[in-house]
C-alpha cells in the first residue's frame, strides 16, 4: 500500500517495455508472471527466474511494489519449480505473491513471504476474508460484486480490525480496468474442451473472443449472431465513476493488462494516476473524466462498460472481435544511436516513412513507451521534412534511447 494514504495504482507487465512503462507513468506497484505458472502464460512474453532481480532493482530504484503472480492451477510435477521460484522471488527482494492455490499460499508463509490472494479463489464474504487473513495481508475480491457490496467488507474489516500476518488491516484490491472474461472470476473451461489448452493454466485460446453460428439440430437452421459476440464483455472502466470506487474503501486497484502492448500500460496508467491524484486533490470532476476517456480511448479496448460495480443490468458485449481504439501504431524503424550531450536519437527507418508534426512512440525494455512529436529532423545528415525506408534519421528526444528500440508513428485507427 502507498505510504500517502492514496489508493495504490497496481500496474500490468507482460515484459520489460510494459514493466518500465509503468514505472515511468506513476504506477505505485507492478505485478508481472514468470514462465509458465501465471494466468498469462500464452497472452505475454513473461519473465525468466533470471528476470527477478532486474524487476525487484527497477521497482525499488522508483520505490514501487513487486508482486509475482503465481495464480494458476498447481499439479505435483509443479511443485519443485514453485518452490525454487518462490525462494528466488523472496531473495531477489519481491514484495509479494498473488496465490490461488494452498500449496503456493503455505510455501511462501513457510518463507516469510508476503501473501496476496488472488481473484481465483472468489473472495465474496468476510468470513473468507477471516480465513485467509490467516495466511494474506491483501485479497482481491471477487469481480462479480457490486460496489455496495465491495464497500461493506471494507467496513467490516475496519470495524472487526481483521488484520493479516503483517498485523496491518487487510488490504482489498479490486480490477478497475481493462478485458473481462465471461467466466466467474476467469475460471473458464472452454478453452480447455475446445483445444486441450487450460486457461486455468493460463494458456486460454480466447473462444470467446470469436462470432459463432447457432444451429437448431432438429430442423438445421442457422442463426448467425449478429453484431454481438455474446461471450465476449466489453473492458471494464471505473474511470467515470472512480470517485465511488475509492469512496468504497478499497486500497489496491488493478490495471489488467499483461497481454497488451507498452503505450497501452504507459497511456492507461498515466490516465489513471492523474484520475486518482484528481480525486485526492478535489478536482475531479466531468470535464476532466471527459478528456481521461479521450485519451484511454486511443488505445485497445473493446468498448467499455463498468462491470457488476453499478449493480444496473448486466449484458455489455462486445459487438467486435477487436480493438476498437482510436488509434493505432505502425512500425517505422530502428534505434541505432544516442547522443547523450546533444540530447538526439538516431534511427533507420525500415518501413513507413515519418515527417515533421508526426506523432511517434518508441519502445524498448529500458525505453518504456514513450510518445512525442517531431518538430524537427535531419535524414542522412541533412536538414529535411519527411523520411522514407532506407534513411538514416535524427532528431532531439527528450529521453534516452537504445539500440534496437522499435519506432512506431502513431495514427488514426
Amino acid at each position: 500500500m502507498t505510504t500517502n494514504n492514496k489508493i495504490e495504482l497496481m500496474a500490468p507487465a507482460g515484459n520489460f517495455e510494459s514493466l518500465q512503462a509503468g514505472l515511468d507513468n506513476g504506477a505505485d506497484s507492478v505485478y508481472f508472471g514468470v514462465e509458465q505458472l501465471n494466468m498469462r502464460a500464452r497472452a505475454s512474453v513473461n519473465f525468466t527466474m533470471d528476470d527477478l532481480q532486474e524487476i525487484a532493482n527497477r521497482c525499488e530504484a522508483k520505490n514501487v511494489r513487486s508482486y509475482l503472480t503465481l495464480n494458476t492451477i498447481i499439479y505435483d510435477h509443479d511443485l519443485s519449480v514453485v518452490k525454487t521460484l518462490l525462494n528466488k522471488a523472496k531473495e531477489a527482494n519481491i514484495t509479494a505473491v498473488i496465490a490461488s492455490d494452498q500449496a503456493v499460499i503455505a510455501m511462501a508463509r513457510g518463507i516469510g513471504m508476503e501473501v496476496h490472494i488472488s481473484t481465483q479463489l472468489n473472495v465474496t464474504n468476510i468470513e473468507t476474508i477471516k480465513f485467509y487473513s490467516l495466511f494474506a495481508d491483501t485479497m482481491v475480491l471477487s469481480r462479480e460484486l457490486s460496489l455496495r457490496q465491495v464497500k461493506s467488507i471494507t467496513a467490516q474489516i475496519e470495524k472487526e480490525q481483521i488484520k493479516g500476518p503483517n498485523g496491518k488491516l487487510v488490504e482489498i484490491e479490486i480490477f478497475g480496468h481493462g478485458a473481462l472474461c465471461m467466466a466467474v472470476s476467469g475460471k473458464c473451461y472452454l478453452s480447455l474442451h475446445s483445444n486441450n489448452s487450460s486457461a486455468n493454466r493460463g494458456a486460454c485460446k480466447q473462444n470467446c473472443r470469436k462470432k459463432y453460428t447457432v444451429i437448431d439440430q432438429e430442423t438445421g437452421f442457422e442463426i448467425e449472431v449478429d453484431n454481438e459476440y455474446l461471450m465476449s464483455p466489453k473492458d471494464l472502466c471505473t474511470l467515470d465513476f472512480l470517485d465511488q470506487v475509492i469512496d468504497s474503501g478499497i486500497q489496491v486497484l488493478k490495471i489488467e493488462g499483461r497481454g497488451r502492448a507498452p503505450e497501452y500500460v504507459a497511456t492507461v496508467i498515466k490516465t489513471y494516476r492523474e484520475a486518482i491524484d484528481s480525486y485526492y486533490e478535489g478536482s475531479f470532476s466531468k470535464e476532466k473524466i471527459a478528456v481521461w476517456m479521450e485519451a484511454i480511448n486511443t488505445v485497445y479496448n473493446r468498448g467499455f462498460w463498468a462491470g457488476y460495480y453499478l449493480g444496473q443490468e448486466l449484458g455489455e458485449w462486445s459487438d467486435v472481435s477487436g480493438s476498437v481504439a482510436t488509434q493505432k501504431k505502425v512500425y517505422v524503424g530502428k534505434g541505432t544511436h544516442f547522443f547523450p550531450k546533444a540530447a538526439i536519437g538516431q534511427f533507420k527507418i525500415e518501413a513507413y516513412d515519418i515527417k515533421i508534426g508526426d506523432k511517434i512512440l518508441v519502445t524498448g525494455p529500458s525505453t518504456g513507451a514513450q510518445e512525442m512529436i517531431i518538430e524537427e529532423m535531419y535524414v542522412n545528415d541533412v536538414t529535411a521534412d519527411k523520411a522514407t525506408k532506407g534513411d538514416d534519421c535524427t532528431f532531439k528526444l527528450p529521453f534516452r534511447i537504445r539500440m534496437s528500440d522499435k519506432l512506431y508513428k502513431i495514427v488514426e485507427a
